[in-house]
């Protein structure tokens, strides 16, 4: 069901066919409160640290680099789509990464630009999409895709672009919620109705993914899916963990180029 919108604050999003309009300007009417580790996206603020643990294990490995490196993504041209106010576009930089962070709502990216600079990073913002970066020839070592999958309008057609964008020796990273009860239960009558972490809307069950449809829809699009790994969160530590086994609410995904 489309979210009860703003017309002026609809209009900040980027237009193309992967977009979701809706979408975009539900999170852009709280675009402010992105570095507030107690606003709405409190919970992504608790899960960053096993999101950027999980991509520099991947990175790390897919490139055989130093893992004691200070910054061991120097050479490394990094695309961080639906980058929102940059929560993960900033350890990236830090890490060395060449960082382009996109994302369609023009509220996130004026946010993400001030957080960044205020920080002394530069990092490469644009209010746009993957499809049109892909139309520009635009080219990455890593593609980021932390929880974006689930709120585009065409899946296919996002991840069509993705391809595009990626290197054939490049590796992308996704992370999403299952389709599953437990999802539900948690991830939205939990997060939003209960605890109101998130704000209520912020997720459409019917939009998630199992990891086999994310798999195949990848495969289709011209990756080669590899490893599932579960985001597990315990409520009574407040403290996310990576897991090989448990998939049943957030999951990532490694998908790399054939």
């Amino acid at each position: 069901m489309p979210h009860d919108i703003d017309p002026l604050v609809q209009n900040d999003a980027a237009t193309g066919q992967t977009v979701d309009a809706d979408e975009v300007a539900f999170f852009a009417k709280i675009a402010d409160s992105w570095w507030d580790p107690n606003g709405p996206f409190k919970p992504l603020h608790q899960l960053n640290p096993t999101r950027l643990g999980y991509i520099r294990r991947e990175v790390t490995a897919h490139f055989d680099l130093d893992k004691m490196a200070i910054k061991p993504y120097e050479g490394l041209r990094i695309l961080d789509i639906g980058c929102g106010g940059g929560l993960i576009s900033e350890p990236m930089r830090r890490l060395g990464g060449d960082v382009v962070a996109v994302d369609a709502s023009e509220k996130n990216i004026k946010t993400a630009s001030y957080h960044a600079a205020q920080s002394g990073l530069d990092i490469d913002f644009r209010h746009n999409t993957a499809e049109a970066l892909a139309e520009a020839g635009e080219k990455f070592d890593v593609i980021i895709n932390m929880e974006v999958i689930e709120h585009v309008a065409d899946v296919a057609a996002y991840l069509a672009a993705c391809r595009t964008l990626l290197k054939p020796s490049g590796i992308m990273l996704l992370s999403t919620i299952n389709r599953t009860p437990k999802a539900y239960l948690f991830a939205i009558i939990g997060a939003e109705r209960v605890l109101r972490w998130l704000p209520v809307g912020a997720h459409d069950w019917n939009k998630f993914l199992t990891p086999t449809e994310l798999s195949h829809a990848s495969t289709k699009a011209g990756f080669k899916p590899t490893e599932v790994t579960g985001f597990v969160f315990n409520p009574f530590s407040a403290k996310w963990r990576l897991s090989s086994s448990d998939f049943s609410v957030n999951y990532a995904m490694a998908a790399k180029g054939k």
